[in-house]
Parts: C-alpha cells; sequence; structure tokens
C-alpha cells in the first residue's frame, strides 16, 4: 500500500506532456463579432482547431468530437473555468459570422469557452504551418487539403500534444478530456 501511494504521490506512470513549440501570436474575428487574440485565451488550457465549415468529411465529424469533449469537461467544472477551445476557420470567404454561428450551433457549442474564430486566410494558414505545424493547402472548398489535428496547448501557449483527429482511437474523447485535465493540473 505505502508504494502505490509513493508511485502515486510522484505521478509515476502519469503521461508526461513535452513542450512541442509555441503558438504565434494572433487576432482573428470571434463568432460574436468581437477580436480576440491569441492573449486573450491564456491563462487556459486549449484545444486548437482549424477547419472549413462546407467541409464534406473531417471537419463536422471532429468538431462533433469535440462537443462530446466540451460535455466531458463540463461534468467537472473544467470547461469555461480552467479549459477552452479555439477553432479557426482558415475560409473567410464562406465562413461568415452567421455560417460559423449556424455551424457551431450544430454541435451545441458553448459560446463562453469555445471561440469560433475567422481571420485572413494566408495568415491563418501560416499560423497554422508555423505553430502547429498543420499543412492547409488550396482556396476554396473545391480544392482544400488540410490535416485533420487537434492541438493541446498549456495556459502559457507551450503546444503539448498534437492528436490526428482521423484516428479514433488516439483521439477519442475520453482520452483527449483526461489530458486536458492532465495539463490543467500541473
Amino acid at each position: 500500500m505505502a508504494g502505490y501511494l509513493i508511485y502515486n504521490a510522484l505521478d509515476f506512470g502519469k503521461e508526461e506532456y513535452p513542450k512541442l513549440g509555441k503558438v504565434d501570436s494572433f487576432s482573428m474575428e470571434n463568432v460574436d463579432g468581437s477580436t480576440v487574440s491569441l492573449e486573450d485565451t491564456e491563462g487556459k488550457t486549449r484545444l486548437f482547431y482549424f477547419y472549413f465549415t462546407s467541409c464534406p468529411d473531417v471537419c463536422p465529424v471532429t468538431t462533433f468530437s469535440m462537443s462530446q469533449i466540451q460535455e466531458l469537461l463540463k461534468e467537472d467544472g473544467t470547461f469555461v473555468k480552467d479549459a477552452s477551445f479555439v477553432s479557426i476557420s482558415f475560409d473567410p470567404e464562406v465562413d461568415t459570422r452567421e455560417t460559423i454561428k449556424a455551424f457551431g450551433d450544430r454541435f451545441k457549442a458553448d459560446y463562453s469557452g469555445w471561440y469560433f474564430l475567422r481571420g485572413d486566410a494566408e495568415e491563418t494558414k501560416q499560423l497554422a504551418r508555423e505553430s502547429f505545424k498543420i499543412l492547409i493547402e488550396g482556396n476554396s472548398v473545391d480544392n482544400f487539403v488540410h490535416a485533420n489535428l487537434i492541438a493541446l496547448v498549456d495556459e502559457d501557449n507551450n503546444i503539448r500534444k498534437i492528436y490526428n483527429a482521423s484516428n479514433t482511437e488516439e483521439a477519442a474523447p475520453e482520452i483527449i478530456a483526461r489530458d486536458v485535465r492532465n495539463v490543467v493540473s500541473e
């Protein structure tokens, strides 16, 4: 019993979350019309996801998964208080605030802790590429190609983990919610 208590107290066996890089500063328009910067989201553990609302396949599925993570984090009060989500559209021509709001509403997004942002398309692609190492190519729904990744970012803007959202085992809502809680508690 003493060994078990020491093992748990010293966090043996607890997953480590290395610092993989820093998120570059940005400023974009939120779904409510306000301007949100990286600095506005600091102080919480965050999940970042790049998407477009007219995506025919992975974006709706991944956003649904994030809505499940939102619900899991609400169960213990982590969502809003200690964690938030940042979904960033890279198709501002199509993704108006109204279109984004309708998309978020489909997934029961709680906008008090989930930012749905839009900004300049090239600046957004640059942020994805340089901060998150996420490639986004193309300029319309007809030719967009993008990596379907979710990034776990700590309160100090350090990227701690990248999930392949298409891998349902690695990116299961329960696993990501656990990881968010672990980073919150560091």
